[in-house]
């Protein structure tokens, strides 16, 4: 069952308590709930929000195929970027709604807040667009998974290679809240390891203006050679646009978005987005198996619409769930979400979006990074050709160590 946008606005969120009710015992017995939370209408709809649920569904539907003794039903809601709409949400999922799994959770600030629900109520998330390093770190939880990327694995790629290019003298334009925070926290350090400056930054409220015209001019009279961008989505495209309208890319600035999609690129268009320098943890045109899944999910999707890290994350990690929960027991796996992520901690990892990796005991999903360079509109063979890979980082070095992120799951 999808409930979509309207229909959640619609029914409110005392429908979701009659939910079950459509179910018979022995099918609710045998039925597991995935909750996909995500941005259905705001300024990272485009980054999750409808290819999210159809990765998603993809996996459940792949799923069923090979294991049509166990049906799997995905939900969908928008939590409208409020952490208190979200949490709301999600407690009255695991409450009334019947949902074993709350799956994306495109935001960092609802994102850390549902963790005493998730573990109070014994269930498992797994955790896709939202970015903040400290969902492994000082913030892990034995009961959610967090895949694709984080803001240490995307700063640690895209500062440190950009600083040995030249890129030395760094802006910051940041969205105030918590994965803007550790995005631009987290670069900062690695600019200043590899020998760089941070010249200033600024930050605004998410979701506030469109207008970032001021910032970017107080960037460009700051003497930075490099332009980071800690937002993402409609924000990031704004800024973007609004750069090269004032000519800042062709004036010997780099851009670099912190977070970037090929649905952000896609979104602006090569003329807006060449040479602007990013890191993804999947490209769909980089190896057979990736093209594989882009062909599967195509049909699912909006005509020129590319799945981007997160939303492959969704189809790759909602798979590995409910590996997980084939291997558990249906039963023990609803009664026990931290079960079903100890397992998939143990699991090997293997897909046609990340290829094979590991889950680490922190809740880290490992697998390579990749810095891109967006091509210039000539350089495009056609629709979804828009990267060009100017380095690989491999899984051992992608993601934070272990003994740095401060986890107490962590046994070094």
């Amino acid at each position: 069952m999808i409930l979509d946008r309207r229909a959640f606005v619609r029914t409110g969120l005392a429908g979701l308590a009659m939910m079950p009710s459509c179910l018979t015992r022995a099918q609710a017995a045998n039925t597991i709930r995935i909750g996909v939370i995500t941005d259905m209408s705001g300024v990272y709809r485009d980054v999750s929000g409808p290819t999210t649920v159809a990765c998603a569904q993809q996996a459940a539907d792949e799923f069923m195929a090979q294991n049509p003794d166990i049906r799997v039903e995905i939900l969908v809601a928008d939590h409208q970027n409020k952490p208190d709409v979200g949490l709301t949400i999600i407690r009255q999922w695991f409450d009334r709604g019947g949902v074993d799994l709350i799956e994306n959770v495109g935001n960092s600030s609802i994102a850390l807040g549902a963790r005493g629900i998730i573990e109070d109520k014994k269930k498992a998330a797994l955790i896709t667009t939202a970015g903040s390093s400290d969902l492994t770190g000082k913030s892990c939880s034995p009961n959610w998974v967090h895949w694709s990327w984080d803001s240490w694995c995307l700063a640690h790629s895209t500062a440190t290679s950009l600083v040995r290019v030249g890129g030395d003298r760094w802006f910051f334009i940041t969205a105030d809240y918590a994965f803007g925070h550790a995005a631009e926290a987290d670069a900062t350090k690695f600019v200043k390891a590899a020998g760089g400056r941070v010249l200033g930054s600024v930050r605004y409220p998410l979701g506030s203006t469109a207008d970032f015209s001021s910032y970017l001019l107080q960037a460009q009279s700051s003497g930075a050679n490099v332009i980071a961008f800690a937002n993402s989505g409609s924000e990031l495209i704004a800024c973007l646009k609004q750069a090269q309208e004032f000519g800042i890319e062709g004036g010997g600035v780099r851009l670099a978005a912190m977070v970037g999609y090929i649905t952000d690129v896609v979104g602006m268009s090569l003329p807006v987005a060449k040479g602007l320098s990013l890191t993804e943890t999947f490209y769909w045109d980089l190896n057979e198996r990736t093209r594989s899944f882009m062909g599967r999910v195509k049909p699912r999707l909006a005509s020129g619409v590319f799945p981007n890290m997160s939303q492959a994350g969704d189809y790759a990690g909602v798979l590995h769930y409910l590996k997980a929960v084939k291997e558990l027991g249906v039963a023990r796996a609803k009664a026990d979400g931290r079960a079903v992520v100890e397992l998939m901690k143990r699991m090997p990892t293997d897909d046609d979006a990340f290829g094979r990796g590991s889950i680490r005991e922190d809740g880290r999903k490992i697998h390579p990074a990749y810095l891109f360079e967006v091509k210039k509109p000539e350089e495009s063979r056609g629709a979804g050709d828009v990267y060009k890979l100017v380095s690989t980082m491999p899984a051992e070095e992608a993601f934070r160590p272990l003994a740095e992120g401060g986890c107490v799951l962590s046994r070094s």
